[in-house]
């Protein structure tokens, strides 16, 4: 049998069913994220049936993720303080009993209400997820485990839509929600049979104020960030939301820095370690949301490609980031993490300046140019980035530490949408003289969205470049501290 101590708790750990927990872990993870990507394809469909429009039905997802970024922090937190394990198998019984609610709605409003029940049950299975998985692994393990997490993601994300199709096609919309109750259920038991119910590290409380105030303000970042697009950025009700954030901010910090035991050490954040890490994967994932936003409709509107075919073009990436996160994890065990990160960032880079060749004749052959090192170069980037800001929290932070990873991913991706979606059709008007067609800039002539593609992806390997920048400064930073330290 395979044990350590841990250092802090002075408990033995028992790392022998570390590949019964990571099922346990995966299982959760394809649940959420299958869900999270099956749900957009349905949207027309729903429309229809439901007898609404595209503003209304767009909330069934926005709603989920909203949910998500304003709970994320505070379930990590809380597994901490009460033991992750009882959170984690809640999580699965919450979502597993919201899907069948979705699938059963009978209007649009209980459709809505039953998805933000069904994200908070996604909140508890990901947001502590990656930390059960990293206190079932030995540390020298870490990286691995994590990339074998980024493969599920991975996997989720391509499924989703492959699988909502097939499913909507032949039985309507509402089976892709009952779908996940055999899925629930065998989570459940395997979260219950096997994610050792570890005590958590006594002394600690709930922050309750400074969750509320970190709660909210990450509601009204979301929420101007999402809703931006829609109303301007410069509109009152989204200036009022950002302004509203700064003031949560600060209020957060205040009660932080007089709380004996807060919900996050401010510390923390000194060691470049974590700082780097967090900053330099939400700026990935900005960069990642142009393939989310942009791509399906360059691809069916501007090339002319049939949709069936961009969703097999589009899961090339995922599919090769899913392929390579395990190997980047285990190997960045063995010889570090921040190198590893900088050539992904890197191989990136060289992905987002090759796209400005491409035009309304580009083949499915040349994009893959595009496709192949963009996965290549995040799925070598990602593992070590996850196993960078895991490895920089104190066991006692460990689900907060997962929820931090994920609230990254999350508002990376949210942020990524609004601000490079509102520069591409502001480029795209910028094109046509200022003003877009009575459809929007996806009514624009295709050589004027692929002009203002050429802007959006410089646009978006600047940030990278910044980043990587970034990433150098962090590992001199790291070099003076253990030189420090030796």
């Amino acid at each position: 049998m395979s044990t350590t101590r841990s250092p802090e708790t002075s408990g033995i750990i028992d790392y022998s069913r570390k590949w019964l927990v990571m099922a346990a872990v995966v299982a959760g993870i394809l649940l959420a994220t299958i869900d999270s990507s099956i749900v957009n394809i349905a949207f027309p469909t729903l429309v229809q049936d439901l007898g609404t429009t595209f503003n209304v039905i767009q909330w069934v997802s926005l709603a989920y993720l909203l949910t998500n970024a304003t709970f994320t922090l505070g379930v990590g937190r809380l597994g901490d303080v009460v033991g992750k394990k009882k959170l984690y198998v809640l999580g699965f019984a919450i979502f597993t009993v919201a899907s069948v609610l979705c699938g059963i709605s009978p209007t649009v409003g209980w459709l809505i209400g039953f998805r933000v029940m069904q994200a908070l049950g996604a909140v508890l299975i990901m947001a502590l997820g990656s930390a059960i998985l990293v206190e079932a692994f030995p540390p020298h393990e870490r990286g691995k485990a994590l990339g074998y997490v980024g493969s599920a993601v991975s996997v989720g994300i391509i499924t989703g839509p492959a699988l909502g199709g097939l499913i909507i096609s032949g039985f309507g919309w509402r089976p892709i929600f009952l779908v996940n109750l055999p899925i629930g259920i065998i989570g459940t038991w395997l979260a219950i049979r096997n994610v050792p119910d570890t005590s958590p590290v006594p002394g600690q409380r709930f922050d309750v104020p400074g969750t509320i105030l970190l709660s909210l303000a990450l509601l009204s970042l979301s929420g101007a960030v999402t809703l931006g697009q829609d109303l301007g950025f410069t509109s009152a009700p989204i200036v009022a939301a950002f302004a509203a954030f700064v003031v949560l901010v600060a209020a957060f910090i205040r009660v932080e820095l007089r709380s004996p035991s807060p919900m996050i050490q401010l510390r923390l954040f000194s060691n470049p370690m974590l700082s780097v890490s967090v900053l330099s994967g939400f700026l990935a994932f900005v960069c990642l949301s142009v393939t989310f936003l942009l791509m399906p409709f360059y691809l069916e509107d501007i090339v002319g490609l049939q949709v069936g075919f961009v969703g097999l073009l589009l899961g090339v990436q995922p599919l090769v980031m899913g392929l390579v996160s395990p190997v980047s994890g285990s190997l960045s065990d063995r010889i570090g993490i921040r190198r590893l990160t900088l050539i992904g960032l890197a191989i990136v880079l060289v992905a987002l300046l090759v796209f400005r060749s491409f035009d309304a004749d580009t083949t499915p052959a040349q994009f893959l140019l595009f496709a192949i090192p963009l996965g290549l170069g995040l799925g070598i980037f990602q593992s070590p980035n996850n196993s960078a800001i895991m490895g920089s929290v104190p066991p006692s932070y460990m689900g907060l530490g997962g929820g931090i990873m994920t609230l990254t991913r999350l508002l990376g991706i949210t942020t990524g949408v609004a601000v490079l979606g509102s520069l591409w059709a502001a480029n795209v008007a910028t094109q046509l003289g200022g003003s877009l067609p009575p459809g929007g800039a996806t009514d624009a002539p295709a050589w004027a969205q692929v002009e203002a593609l050429h802007t959006t992806m410089t646009v978006a390997a600047a940030i990278i470049g910044l980043t990587l920048l970034i990433g150098v400064w962090g590992l001199r930073q790291e070099g003076r501290l253990r030189s420090t330290a030796g």
